[in-house]
């Protein structure tokens, strides 16, 4: 059986039989479609062909944008898809049953300062590469985009008329975003050199683009940003993920409505995005703690 018809059968046997609430079907679909596309990515097609390696790749490629709730969260569908499947007699084997949980992160997630955003921002302009990296960063940090969102751009996706692109987020969810006049800017001034990255005059519909005149990929740009970590002496652990937290913080910080940021992010959940209210709430703690004057006794 194909993996797509698998998963309209359990989606449906989730909906009728098992009798899920809407919301938590809609999840289930969100969680499969995403773990389809990266099944179809390495030309799995037969839920037959699906093995532990894959899930274990996938998890890690998922750690690398997600945190670690959300990566349970696709564990958890993955186990309940595959347990279907040997109900069902579909397969023999469960490739999921002994792939463990990931420990759930306690710390709340990093972000940048505004300050050191716009140190990293800083990009002195010379070549085509410099205009292409300078509109990756000022649109993933400007658009609070994940990674893969980012180098999957098409041209279509942007309107800069309009000061919009749509997104193809997790689930095959479109949605669409503002860009900033920064963004607009320097999306402008990059297309204006990005026929210099194109190869043998061929029309190559991916917004950004590598040395090769392809599309850029994810190591690619992560190699782009450890790069500019070290130039600038900013923390080198800071991760494509850390601009998209950094993006939902200020916005928060700056007053910004939480339902908007959820929209924004692309969460199905607003409960993920809750995450920034106590991203937020810390640092009053910190400020507080840093300047009230009752704050240290003695000083």
């Amino acid at each position: 059986m194909k993996i797509e018809d698998a998963i309209v059968d359990f989606i449906q046997y989730c909906l009728f039989e098992k009798g899920l609430t809407d919301q938590s079907v809609k999840s289930y679909q969100n969680d499969l479609g995403v773990y389809f596309d990266f099944l179809q990515s390495k030309d799995v097609v037969f839920v037959k062909d699906i093995n532990s390696d894959h899930i274990k790749e996938f998890l890690k490629w998922r750690g690398e944008e997600e945190s670690s709730s959300t990566v349970a969260h696709n564990l958890t569908v993955i186990k309940n898809f595959h347990k279907y499947l040997i109900k069902e007699n579909i397969v023999k084997d469960d490739a999921s049953l002994f792939i463990s949980r990931p420990k759930l992160q306690k710390k709340l997630p990093r972000s940048l300062s505004v300050e050191e955003v716009d140190l990293l921002l800083d990009i002195p302009l010379v070549t085509a590469f410099d205009y292409r990296n300078k509109a990756m960063l000022e649109l993933m940090y400007g658009a609070g985009l994940r990674v893969s969102e980012l180098v999957s751009l098409t041209m279509g996706q942007v309107d800069l008329e309009n000061g919009l692109i749509r997104i193809m987020g997790k689930g095959r969810k479109e949605r669409e975003i503002p860009i900033g006049e920064y963004g607009i800017y320097y999306l402008k001034e990059y297309l204006e050199h990005r026929g210099a990255l194109l190869k043998y005059n061929m029309y190559v519909d991916a917004l950004f683009l590598n040395n090769h005149g392809k599309q850029i990929t994810r190591q690619g740009f992560f190699k782009i940003l450890k790069e500019l970590l070290r130039e600038k002496g900013l923390n080198p652990d800071v991760s494509p993920h850390t601009l998209r937290h950094s993006f939902a913080t200020h916005l928060l910080s700056h007053g910004a409505d939480l339902r908007s940021i959820q929209e924004m992010l692309g969460h199905s959940d607003i409960s993920t995005t809750k995450i920034y209210t106590h991203v937020s709430d810390e640092k009053v703690r910190n400020d507080y703690k840093m300047y009230h004057p009752r704050e240290h006794k003695g000083e």
